[in-house]
């Protein structure tokens, strides 16, 4: 695990960058990346870097590189991912300006929307999913697990054009009817997401979309599909 900090000058903070790569690295390879908000919970949660592990000694994904950003509590991370947070706009900008040129100068990627991924969990895959609605040609690629989705996604999603290059994996849960969130308790998660499903058929992307039976909105249910998130986006 290698870390990179970023004197971010949108966040007015030090940011640090969490880089897990492939234990065959080689400067002499190209790679595609994956940025995960939530950065630290995919790594102990998820258990990212062990499934990165196996599925490239397996040769099952692509060479791929995996950059996780945490936040500092539940606060913070609604005040930068969510679209309506007071530092939302901040943090794509850190994201655009400052992650990415990053990434690009000290890792062999390709410099290529097509290569580059966003995953994100709840409120970090709704900041991955408009990311990538608005800056298709920087983030190729998205993983969403159990998005928040609002009025406001709803209609960035039905207004988005030139989106047929995009590929986006998408779960929810049936059991997601009821979410207690920083905002309050009782979220229907499902519904909203039925109708974002909808929405993104529509659009011409690849796009694969799975309901979890009896899927909850934890860690436990997102574990358990990763794997299949990452064969699906990043598959050789």
């Amino acid at each position: 695990m290698l870390e990179k900090e970023i004197n971010s000058s949108y966040l007015d903070e030090k940011m640090t960058l969490k880089i897990y790569q492939p234990e065959s690295f080689s400067p002499l390879y190209k790679y595609h990346i994956c940025i995960m908000q939530d950065g630290n919970d995919y790594y102990q949660l998820g258990r990212v870097a062990t499934f990165s592990d196996r599925l490239h000694d397996d040769a099952e994904i692509e060479n791929t590189i995996f950059i996780g950003i945490h936040y500092k509590d539940r606060y913070d991370r609604l005040k930068k991912y969510h679209p309506s947070g007071e530092q939302y706009d901040a943090y794509t900008k850190f994201l655009m300006k400052e992650v990415i040129p990053l990434l690009d100068d000290t890792l062999p990627t390709y410099h290529m929307g097509g290569t580059r991924a966003l995953m994100g969990d709840s409120l970090a895959g709704t900041l991955a999913l408009m990311m990538a609605v608005k800056y298709p040609n920087t983030f190729g690629k998205v993983i969403i697990q159990s998005p928040l989705v609002d009025d406001v996604v709803l209609k960035a999603i039905e207004d988005a054009t030139n989106l047929e290059a995009l590929d986006i994996y998408h779960t929810i849960g049936t059991a997601e009817t009821s979410v207690e969130t920083t905002k309050g308790p009782g979220v229907d998660f499902l519904t909203p997401n039925r109708q974002l499903n909808k929405l993104l058929n529509q659009k011409g992307m690849t796009y694969y979309y799975k309901e979890i039976p009896d899927g909850e909105h934890t860690w436990k249910y997102w574990q358990k599909d990763m794997e299949d998130a990452l064969k699906t986006i990043f598959g050789d």
